[in-house]
């Protein structure tokens, strides 16, 4: 850890930026592969259309952005399986819905507005596990006379279809374009 520490402090702020950028998607594609392997142990259904499951999730996903810009928190957790994890940028992973809800409760107030939008959905040639990838906006409104703050980033999800035929996230991670604000040392 003291090692990385000190490679991470010698790097310019452009390779950071690019380790960071590696780092998430290794990330990403290591839930991803860990829930398609995972998905091989349980017991086999009948295979499902790749295609009707991208639009399923597809649909799922703008269904829930839109719960998400009108702060439907209920209706924004339903959206997640049992066993979801979460991982927001800058923060601990959250595998409970306690966690959960305090993530979302501090990123969605009374002064923000999010928003996302899928880019790229695809689904496992099973057709039981479809990831999404995409951009979303978070929006602060800032005091009188003051410009609101824009956030600009990129999402990615992992959704499994449930045993009552519903698609619930089970992997959801997102990081901001820009590169993270560093404390002074």
């Amino acid at each position: 850890m003291f090692l990385a520490g000190r490679i991470l402090a010698m790097m310019t702020n452009v390779e950071r930026r690019q380790w960071l950028h590696v780092s998430f998607w290794v990330l990403a594609l290591m839930t991803l592969a860990m829930l398609m392997l995972t998905s091989g142990c349980k017991k086999q259904h009948a295979a499902v259309d790749p295609k009707a499951s991208e639009a399923a999730v597809r649909a799922a996903d703008v269904s829930w952005s839109r719960a998400a810009q009108a702060h439907d928190m209920t209706a924004v957790f339903s959206y997640y399986a049992s066993d979801a994890v979460v991982l927001p940028a800058n923060s601990e992973m959250s595998t409970d819905k306690l966690g959960m809800q305090k993530v979302w409760s501090e990123m969605l107030t009374k002064d923000t507005d999010l928003e996302w939008t899928p880019m790229w959905v695809e689904a496992a040639k099973s057709g039981d596990l479809v990831y999404v990838v995409g951009n979303y906006t978070l929006t602060t409104k800032a005091g009188k006379g003051k410009p609101s703050k824009i956030e600009r980033g990129k999402y990615m999800e992992v959704w499994k279809k449930q045993a009552d035929g519903t698609w619930k996230a089970e992997a959801d991670t997102w990081n901001a374009d820009a590169p993270a604000k560093r404390g002074k040392a």
